[in-house]
C-alpha cells in the first residue's frame, strides 16, 4: 500500500445510490470509503467485485476498478482477479442471498481455498430486490411474500458456515456502526487470506423501517478475553438467541493461501528456489 493523499471524497464517483431510504447498506458504504481511505489504496489497484441484487450495485459507487456480475457468481470472478493480479486488493461484495444460495457452492470452494480476497456480505435477511422472498438466513417461523405462514426453513448462520468451510479470518459487523464495520473491513483487506464480514444491513422495506433501532442496542464485542485462533471458542458465537448480537473477529488463523500454495507447487516443480512471498504467477501453471 503506498501514501498517497486520499480522502473518502476520492472514492466516491458520480452514481448516486438507489437504495430505499434508510438501507444499512448506505452505512456499509460509508465504511467503505472510509476503509480504502485510512489504508491509502491507491484505486487503480483496487477492484471490488459483486454479484446480483441490492447490495450488489455498490462497486458502481466506489471509484475503483468494478465488476458487477452474475447471479451468486462474485467469488469466482474476484478469484480469477486475484489470480491474475495478485498485487490488485480484491473486495468481493454482495447480499445473502446471492452469496448463500445460488452462490453457496462458489463460498465453499473460495474459503477452504484461503484464496486472498475479503469478502463482505450485507445480511439482510430476506431476497430485497426481488420483493422480499425468504433467504437463506431468513429466520425460522418468518413471514415473507414467499412464506405467507411462517418460514418452514432452518436459517444459515454465515458466520459459522465460513468458520467451517476453512476461512482463515471471520467477523460480524453491524451496519448502523460506521466506526466499528469501518475498522472491521480494514483488517479484513489487510488479511492474507481468505477474509469473510457478514455485516447485519437491515432491510427497511421488507424487513421493517425499526431495525436499525431494535437491532442496535443488541450489539456487543466480542469478549475481551476471547481467542479468536479457536474455532471452538468462536462457534459459541453464533446462532445466538435474539436478544443478542456479537461483534468483531470470531475467528482468525492466517494460513497460506491460494496463490501461496500454487507458488510453492510451481516451485518444486520447477526445481528452483525463489524468494518467499513473491507476489507473481505464470500464466502457464495451467
Amino acid at each position: 500500500m503506498t501514501h498517497a493523499p486520499y480522502t473518502v471524497q476520492d472514492y466516491k464517483t458520480d452514481l448516486k445510490p438507489v437504495w430505499c431510504p434508510g438501507c444499512g447498506d448506505f452505512a456499509v458504504l460509508n465504511s467503505v470509503y472510509r476503509a480504502l481511505a485510512d489504508l491509502k489504496c491507491e484505486p487503480h489497484e483496487t477492484v471490488i467485485v459483486s454479484g446480483i441484487g441490492c447490495s450488489s450495485r455498490l462497486p458502481g459507487y466506489v471509484e475503483t476498478y468494478g465488476f458487477n456480475s452474475l447471479h451468486g457468481r462474485v467469488l469466482p470472478i474476484a478469484t480469477g482477479a486475484k489470480l491474475a493480479a495478485p498485487n490488485l486488493h480484491v473486495i468481493a461484495v454482495g447480499g445473502d442471498g446471492d452469496g448463500l444460495a445460488i452462490g453457496g457452492n462458489h463460498f465453499m470452494h473460495a474459503a477452504r481455498r484461503n484464496v486472498d480476497i475479503a469478502y463482505f456480505i450485507m445480511d439482510n435477511e430476506i431476497y430485497g430486490l426481488t420483493k422480499g422472498q425468504a433467504a437463506p438466513t431468513t429466520p425460522h417461523g418468518d413471514k415473507t411474500k414467499s412464506t405467507t405462514y411462517g418460514n418452514p426453513e432452518i436459517s444459515i448462520d454465515p458466520c459459522a458456515l465460513a468458520i467451517s468451510l476453512g476461512a482463515s479470518w471471520v467477523a460480524r459487523a453491524f451496519a448502523g456502526d460506521v466506526k466499528g464495520t469501518t475498522e472491521l473491513m480494514k483488517e479484513a483487506i489487510t488479511h492474507h487470506g481468505f477474509a469473510f464480514l457478514n455485516i447485519i444491513s437491515p432491510c427497511v422495506t421488507w424487513r421493517g423501517d425499526d431495525q436499525m433501532k431494535l437491532l442496535r442496542p443488541l450489539c456487543r464485542p466480542v469478549a475481551a478475553n476471547h481467542d479468536r485462533s479457536d474455532a471452538a471458542a468462536a462457534m459459541q458465537y453464533v446462532n445466538e438467541p435474539s436478544d443478542r448480537l456479537t461483534v468483531g473477529v470470531l475467528f482468525s488463523s492466517p494460513r497460506a493461501s491460494l496463490l501461496d500454495e500454487m507458488i510453492d507447487i510451481r516451485e518444486r516443480a520447477a526445481g528452483v528456489a525463489m524468494p518467499p512471498g513473491r507476489g507473481e504467477i505464470l500464466v502457464a501453471f495451467a
